[in-house]
């Protein structure tokens, strides 16, 4: 009789056991890997100033990082502000409202995706954009002097200059600076293309679009510099797949879009070109059926072509398998000495931040 109960106990725990496990077959290595310096909240979800955020940004402008985001009560809320953080000392700063979209005659729309950038021997610059939404809203900046202390009244971008619609603009040994943006029309689809200014942001002009919005959706752009006037675009789409073009001469002409073998579950990304000639991705490597926004990555290449996915930032668990969290929305940049900082959605509660070692990846 012993012996029955004895087995019976071992059968139930191995039941137990088996239902545990998760319903994906993703594994994901959960030790902290070698290349991460610092990985932190912004703010904590428990001392949040608004109930939603998304869409970070960030820059190092003097040493120090600064960061913000949209946030209010829900994306497309009229009370949804742009909001920034500084980090001084080793901590971030209490976020405040720096932007937001009351117009002239008391009437607010909600405020959209904030990309700063920091010009060569220039302000640090905001753009963000005011809108209804993303087919009618337009663009503007601020601009501060202080490395985020105090900030410039709002300047609205000329009429059919939008700014970066989400990742930063890069700028040309020659000075000329490329904007990355989109627009998302319900004619003619999701479409990308280039703003340039070749007098530090006073004027710009724009090339054609460069996707016909049609065989593939594209939106939000991220610029790869290569050198030599060799650049590459990736872009987000609707069709499961992030998209490259390439131009060979500094972004004046470019070649047709192509579908990548990195899949995307329609959600923003960012790519930067590393000092050391490598190329890094940050992205949800999903297709728009399986982990959504879940799990977050990061992938190198040295030639755009292959990409080695070599670490999550935020893996995909059997908790975030059930409770579909979401992870998204990453801004990366690299630093004067070196360092690779990002910030990306952490569930839409607060912004998350982490600082890589390149010469660890």
């Amino acid at each position: 009789m012993m012996k029955y109960y004895t087995l019976l106990i071992s059968l139930i725990l191995f039941n137990i056991s088996c239902e545990k496990k998760p319903k994906t077959s993703y594994n994901s290595n959960q030790t902290k890997h070698e290349a991460i310096v610092t990985e932190e909240f912004i703010y904590e979800i428990k001392d949040a100033l608004t109930p939603q955020c998304h869409a970070s940004t960030i820059e190092v402008s003097n040493g120090i990082s600064v960061a913000s985001w949209f946030g209010g009560t829900e994306e497309k809320n009229d009370d949804v502000g742009i909001w920034f953080s500084r980090k001084a000392d080793g901590k971030w700063s209490i976020p405040k409202e720096v932007a937001n979209g009351i117009q002239e005659d008391g009437k607010r729309y909600p405020c959209w995706n904030p990309v700063l950038f920091k010009p060569k021997n220039k302000p640090l610059v905001l753009f963000y954009k005011v809108g209804p939404n993303p087919r009618e809203w337009w663009g503007l900046y601020i601009t501060s002097q202080d490395d985020g202390l105090t900030w410039s009244a709002p300047v609205k971008l000329p009429d059919g200059i939008l700014g970066p619609i989400k990742n930063q603009p890069i700028q040309l040994t020659n000075g000329t600076i490329l904007s990355p943006t989109s627009t998302e029309s319900k004619k003619d689809g999701w479409r990308i293309y280039l703003e340039i200014s070749k007098d530090q942001g006073q004027t710009w002009s724009k090339t054609e679009y460069l996707n016909d919005g049609k065989q593939f959706g594209a939106i939000q752009p991220s610029i790869l510099n290569y050198g030599k006037g060799k650049l590459q675009l990736l872009s987000r789409t609707d069709k499961e797949v992030i998209t490259e073009n390439w131009s060979e001469d500094n972004g004046n002409t470019w070649s047709k879009m192509e579908a990548t073998n990195l899949p995307n579950p329609n959600s923003g990304i960012d790519a930067i070109s590393l000092k050391d000639g490598r190329q890094l991705l940050v992205y949800n490597p999903t297709g728009k059926n399986w982990g959504d926004r879940v799990p977050l990555s990061i992938a190198i290449s040295s030639d755009g072509k292959k990409w080695d996915r070599i670490l999550d930032l935020e893996p995909l668990t059997e908790k975030t398998d059930k409770e579909g969290e979401e992870y998204s929305y990453p801004t990366m940049i690299q630093a004067v000495d070196g360092m690779i900082h990002i910030v990306y959605t952490w569930n839409r509660k607060t912004v998350k931040y982490v600082v890589l070692n390149p010469a660890k990846l």
